[in-house]
């Protein structure tokens, strides 16, 4: 059974976050989200073209909050784990490689246009209940400028942007929140004209060196605005795998079937942590290990779906916060992959369903709004030398105990097994898959 959070527990966590957000991190991956906003009915005017803010960055509104509030940190944990699980129903015994964090700036940047029931049922949604839409606003740009602040051996990038029909009218507070709070790039296009596309595609591309080249086919001609965030992540392993120690070994896939694939081997100090049900480690990036690759290996007496069954974000700060040093050996499969997935149904199975309806309510944004679709698409690679990440649309520091007595672990992962990358200064995780078949 999945454990709620009491008060308690969030206080708890609340205060582990915020002594990590002391230290600085870094990450490798990259992922873009795709927000479709129809109108219900056409609306008149004319809108002027909206440049990117004039508001020098020493003045803007986002540089008023230092650190990202912890609160909205656990929110996105939270909110990732259920978006995860929703994912899952729908792409059952398939790899899924998903960004929450891509996904979460992308609908909050939404969530500036949303009033009554529907900005209610968003904040359910996204876990931002309790939050007001200025502490949001303004942890969403601390983290964005603390995540970004990598060392050398790490590349993080996050960009927004919003592209706008050029005949449709949008309240100028909304348009200025999004420049101001998530450096969004704002366009105005003409939507008949083909090229526009293109345009936008071409913004993903470069947003995620061109790991991702398109992420729409068409524009409907009921749609009026789209809203996009992009993540891109590469980073190197603390201590890469040596290349000459890779061989063809078997991965046993769901079915009890094997193949034969590369695996990566290692012997070193890892952050180990184990118990009945799994195996799972830490594989710092860079030179500082800001950043990490968890992966949680079921036992073989165990599966993923067992797993799943405890993965939330109660139960994720726990493992994580038993964590300790551990001499060992780790395999794993080099891999690389596409993802693709419409968030729709996962979305209006966590709440936001009046969102996609003629009965949704983003006044904030302009007249008779709705969402037409939520895209998500991500590209991840793992080798010897690191992990590269992107998409369009992942603590605490943990007690290192004693190892006196302990055996070195062997972590062989020749099996389906659950991986996320994170931020081991705040917490935030930026990616999380399930890989069944690398």
């Amino acid at each position: 059974m999945k454990q709620k959070f009491g008060s308690s527990w969030e206080k708890f966590l609340q205060r582990r976050y915020a002594v990590r957000l002391g230290r600085r991190y870094a990450l490798a991956a990259a992922s873009v989200v795709l927000m479709g906003v129809i109108g219900c009915t056409q609306v008149e005017g004319n809108t002027k073209v909206y440049a990117q803010s004039s508001v020098p960055r020493s003045e803007s509104l986002a540089q008023k909050s230092v650190l990202p509030d912890t609160k909205l940190i656990l929110a996105n944990t939270k909110f990732g784990f259920k978006l995860f699980e929703e994912v899952l129903k729908q792409e059952n015994n398939k790899n899924v490689f998903i960004s929450p964090a891509s996904v979460a700036i992308a609908l909050d940047m939404t969530y500036n246009g949303a009033n009554g029931s529907t900005q209610r049922a968003m904040a359910k949604a996204l876990e931002l209940q309790g939050l007001s839409l200025q502490e949001i606003n303004s942890s969403n740009a601390a983290l964005k400028q603390l995540l970004e602040n990598s060392d050398p051996e790490i590349q993080l990038n996050i960009a927004n942007s919003l592209w706008a029909n050029q005949e449709v009218k949008f309240n100028a507070d909304f348009i200025k929140k999004n420049q101001d709070f998530y450096q969004a790039k704002v366009t105005n296009l003409n939507f008949q004209d083909p090229n526009s596309v293109s345009k936008i595609n071409n913004w993903v591309s470069e947003s995620t060196r061109g790991r991702i080249n398109k992420i729409i086919e068409r524009i409907e001609p009921d749609q009026v605005l789209f809203l996009l965030n992009a993540i891109y992540f590469k980073g190197k392993w603390t201590n890469e795998f040596d290349k000459q120690q890779t061989v063809q070994q078997p991965f046993y896939l769901t079915s009890g079937t094997q193949k034969q694939h590369p695996m990566m081997s290692q012997k070193g100090k890892y952050k180990y942590y184990e118990n009945e049900q799994f195996q799972a480690a830490s594989l710092p990036y860079g030179k500082d290990g800001k950043f990490s690759f968890y992966v949680f290996l079921p036992k073989k007496n165990s599966n993923l779906k067992s797993f799943y069954e405890n993965l939330n974000a109660e139960n994720w700060e726990k493992w994580i916060s038993q964590f300790s040093l551990r001499e060992g050996l780790i395999r794993l499969p080099r891999f690389k992959m596409d993802y693709e997935i419409t968030l729709n149904t996962a979305l209006e199975a966590l709440g936001i369903g009046e969102a996609f309806t003629n009965q949704a309510d983003f006044s904030q944004m302009g007249q008779n709004f709705q969402i037409s679709e939520v895209k998500h698409k991500t590209f991840v690679e793992v080798n010897e030398e690191g992990t590269e990440a992107a998409a369009t649309t992942s603590v605490g520091v943990t007690a290192v105990s004693a190892t006196v007595n302990q055996q070195p672990f062997q972590m062989i992962v020749d099996r389906p097994f659950f991986c996320a990358i994170r931020d081991n200064q705040t917490g935030s995780i930026l990616f999380m898959g399930a890989i069944l078949d690398p």
